[in-house]
């Protein structure tokens, strides 16, 4: 599924999360696509780098306010000139590492304000300038984690969970707006969120060659182009569903393979 030169031509997009990961690799392939797109994110160094190589435009967003929420996606539209917007994804998003005795209420809020609620308030920034240019597509990341629940990870797996319930919910109530609300399910990817300290590209390999099921991890352009085909016209039928690319997560736990065979 390999993004199509032009597909988005004319299409105007933002992308929140969009200083580095996967939310860079959507804002680079859907200009390449032919949208307009707005890169936002909270930082504004990484971001307006990654605007500017991609030939994008940066704004500083924080997902947890409404009030930056509607200027981003006045900025994004050019609602001064009588903008539209025709692509939200809502990539941004933050984890935290605590069993739920340890987990400090303020760290779960920040979680679930950060990831769920900043999906929400996406959504409810967007969707009226949506409606009024006739429709459009939101893509919202969920996580193998939206689907099962995650020793250590109390905040971000509930928010993960809610984001498919808000997902489906703005799908029925945005259907006759032309609007289409999808979740997008990647596997693991090296980001931030997997690093982990002291670790090597041979013990990424052998943790992520035991535990999914096709042995490796995500690249992040095989994430994008699913999330950039959600945004066409090619995926024209499809609302309120979860989309996986999470090399096989979602069916289950691979095989055991022996150490000596890794």
């Amino acid at each position: 599924m390999d993004t199509v030169p032009g597909e988005l031509a004319g299409k105007v997009a933002l992308v929140t999360g969009a200083a580095r990961g996967l939310g860079a690799e959507v804002v680079r392939r859907m200009v390449v696509a032919g949208a307009r797109v707005t890169a936002a994110d909270r930082r504004v160094e990484d971001g307006t780098a990654i605007a500017v190589a991609a030939g994008a435009r940066f704004f500083e967003l924080d997902v947890t306010d409404a009030e930056q929420w509607r200027a981003a996606v006045d900025s994004a539209a050019g609602t001064g000139d009588g903008g539209k917007l025709d692509i939200l994804v809502n990539n941004a998003g933050i984890i935290r590492v605590a069993p739920i005795l340890q987990c400090e209420p303020a760290e779960f809020r920040k979680v679930v304000e950060t990831n769920l609620v900043g999906t929400f308030l996406g959504i409810r920034a967007a969707a009226p300038l949506m409606a009024a240019g006739g429709g459009g597509s939101i893509i919202n990341l969920c996580s193998p984690g939206g689907f099962e629940g995650t020793v250590g990870m109390p905040a971000y797996t509930s928010s993960k969970w809610g984001i498919r319930g808000l997902t489906r919910t703005a799908a029925l109530e945005l259907a006759d707006s032309g609007i289409r609300v999808n979740t997008v399910v990647p596997g693991p990817m090296r980001t931030a969120m997997t690093r982990r300290r002291g670790w090597d590209d041979e013990d990424y390999a052998r943790h992520y060659g035991a535990t999914v099921p096709l042995r490796r991890m995500a690249e992040f352009g095989e994430v994008a182009d699913l999330v950039i085909w959600l945004a066409s016209d090619r995926a024209s039928y499809c609302t309120g569903g979860d989309y996986a690319a999470d090399g096989g997560l979602g069916a289950g736990k691979p095989a055991v393979v022996p150490p000596d065979q890794m």
